[in-house]
């Protein structure tokens, strides 16, 4: 292991200024679905099911935006889709606090739709700027701090709604994204390497066989099953909680959980070999089974679930770098687009998948159910890798 390799890519022109930048861009994101539920709740007085109704609203947008997003990116260049969509994405935004019900709901999934994705564009110009053979740290260093971004905002979130209002907040967010959109648009940093033609309007995307391929699709399910482990055990890990009387300690538990991704992240940056995507999914899903039997007192509980927590971002730094491998890159927006639609298709199958099994038999069952349903996924990622013959000659 060697701390040199950080510092080597870290080096490499624009690409801590951009690494920052995306951090500190997408920032208000981790808070957008609580801060509209918030506002549907406390200011508007609807109920938890319309709030819900509000969330997959914003899901289904960003699912169905940022490949499209991504696909327009690779037509026309980063600058033209940062001034359409940004300005689009922003009325949006600042139009949710002033609209009724039904109209709010239509904005929301607009507001998902029209928003640049900073996870996959964050991911295209580490592949724009870092050499093939640098990338696993680079993609472990954005996926830390996007595990930072997730310690850091939801408390402050929740500091300036309660403090404020989520109206205020929503307004919030759409000047902060329409300011990072201003920067981006001004700074204009690279999605494609230098030795990589952009390829003409008319060429790009038609003959999708010729990328899509079995590996790829794997990749993408691999990805989705580990969205679905992670939203899975935070829901079960709050509905144990819950169960026990210890919510208060919910924060302390996730902050650790964090912490351990983030050094497991900092080690698979730095070692010479690494696992293989699929090993580091698998292992961290079977970790996860375990924790079923500890679920006594929040202390044992949070202990349990370091192991598999150690292998979050290295697994989903291993999926971008993945993908980022079997991107071509004339349509490589729209591939890393389609990456954040597996993880958010991931993510929206968890919720009420381990929700039933909570439900339906005991808080600790979710736990099980989380890493079960990840299992699923990655073996229907293990099947397509294994016996479907790839149509790219990469793959």
């Amino acid at each position: 292991m060697s701390f040199r390799k950080y510092q080597k890519v870290l080096a490499i022109p624009r690409v801590m200024s951009a690494t920052l930048f995306m951090f500190v861009a997408g920032l208000p994101l981790t808070i957008m679905t609580l801060t509209l539920s918030l506002h549907v709740l406390n200011e508007m007085g609807h109920s938890y099911f319309d709030a819900g109704v509000v969330a997959t609203a914003t899901a289904l947008g960003f699912a169905v935006g940022s490949p499209l997003v991504g696909r327009m990116m690779d037509r026309h260049g980063l600058r033209p889709v940062v001034a359409l969509c940004g300005a689009l994405s922003t009325l949006a935004w600042v139009s949710l606090p002033v609209v009724n019900y039904v109209p709010f709901v239509a904005l929301a999934f607009a507001a998902g739709v029209f928003t640049i994705p900073t996870g996959s564009l964050s991911r295209q110009f580490v592949a724009s700027l870092v050499p093939e053979d640098q990338r696993r740290p680079a993609y472990s260093l954005t996926t830390m701090l996007m595990e930072l971004s997730f310690v850091i905002t939801p408390a402050l979130g929740i500091l300036l709604i309660t403090t404020y209002s989520a109206t205020a907040v929503l307004f919030g967010i759409g000047a902060w994204r329409a300011a990072s959109y201003i920067a981006l648009y001004v700074l204009n940093w690279p999605i494609r390497d230098v030795g990589e033609s952009a390829p003409s309007p008319d060429k790009v995307g038609l003959k999708w066989r010729q990328w899509f391929s079995a590996r790829l699709l794997s990749v993408l399910l691999v990805s989705a099953g580990a969205l679905f482990v992670l939203f899975g055990t935070e829901l079960a890990l709050i509905a144990v909680l819950r169960e026990n009387g210890e919510i208060a300690y919910t924060g302390y538990v996730i902050a650790v959980m964090s912490i351990a991704s983030i050094t497991g992240g900092f080690v698979h940056g730095m070692v010479h070999r690494s696992w293989s995507l699929m090993r580091l999914a698998v292992t961290m899903s079977l970790l996860l089974l375990p924790v079923v039997f500890f679920d006594q007192v929040w202390w044992l509980l949070m202990l349990a679930l370091l192991p598999t927590n150690l292998l979050c971002t290295p697994t989903l730094a291993a999926s971008s770098e993945a993908v980022a491998k079997l991107a071509p890159a004339s349509v490589r927006g729209q591939v890393m687009g389609l990456q954040d639609s597996a993880n958010r298709l991931g993510q929206t199958l968890s919720m009420p998948l381990v929700g039933f099994a909570i439900d339906t038999s005991s808080p600790a069952m979710g736990f099980v159910a989380a890493a079960s349903g990840g299992l699923v996924l990655i073996g229907v990622a293990a099947l397509f890798d294994r016996w479907v013959t790839p149509t790219n000659p990469s793959a």
